[in-house]
């Protein structure tokens, strides 16, 4: 049975993503980062979806992020935004996606998966650099040129099914193919009673997702 890795952060996007992966025939190994997020919500969101959809395994990778700072969601001394507008925000974290799809093109070469699926969205990306096109087309360079499986002429593609896709029409796919979106966390600042804040970039993102999905929002909102 052909492997994929597949990035799942316990939010929406990765979620559906590995529905995705699923769906195509993929035996899927998840692999999630605690690289010093805001909140842990999220991490025990992806072990629950992991175990819910059925991966073969699920790795949790721990880096320190926060000893660089550089963003919002490494650093609580700095303001979670409302606003969101046509600059790179805040929440952008510095190279995080060029670090995660590193360390698991290392993990997919170590049990010979054909594919490392990644949830992004150059539609609904909040402006962060690392989510478009260009990116991944770069990284699917990357991936043939510095490992043995692309010099032996079989690299690891980089699969981004929700890329050229809408927050409303991820949530369509994913309603599609059963996706419990009640177990995924979004919100970048969850209050200690796990409530999302209703106002950061990423939950404004999920609840007009949700409306224009025509499906009702399960999150529990402040």
């Amino acid at each position: 049975m052909k492997k994929a890795v597949v990035l799942l952060s316990g939010g929406l996007d990765s979620t559906t993503c590995l529905a995705v992966a699923k769906s195509q025939g993929y035996a899927c190994y998840a692999l999630s980062f605690d690289y010093g997020q805001r909140h842990c919500q999220e991490l025990k969101a992806a072990t629950n979806i992991a175990r819910q959809q059925g991966a073969c395994a699920h790795q949790i990778v721990a880096l320190n992020l926060q000893q660089f700072g550089g963003s919002a969601l490494v650093d609580s001394h700095l303001e979670i935004p409302t606003v969101v507008d046509d600059t790179i925000p805040i929440t952008y974290v510095p190279a995080r996606n060029t670090i995660f799809l590193a360390i698991a093109l290392g993990y997919a070469e170590t049990i010979a998966a054909e594919a490392i699926f990644i949830g992004v969205s150059a539609i609904d990306y909040s402006n962060y650099p690392d989510c478009r096109p260009a990116f991944i087309q770069a990284f699917q360079t990357l991936a043939a040129l510095g490992t043995k499986a692309g010099v032996e002429g079989a690299p690891c593609a980089i699969v981004a099914p929700l890329l050229h896709l809408s927050k409303a029409d991820t949530i369509q796919l994913g309603m599609q193919l059963g996706v419990d979106y009640a177990q995924t966390v979004s919100c970048y600042q969850l209050t200690q009673e796990n409530l999302a804040c209703g106002k950061c970039p990423s939950c404004v993102l999920r609840k007009q997702g949700f409306i224009e999905a025509g499906f009702p929002d399960p999150t529990k909102y402040v």
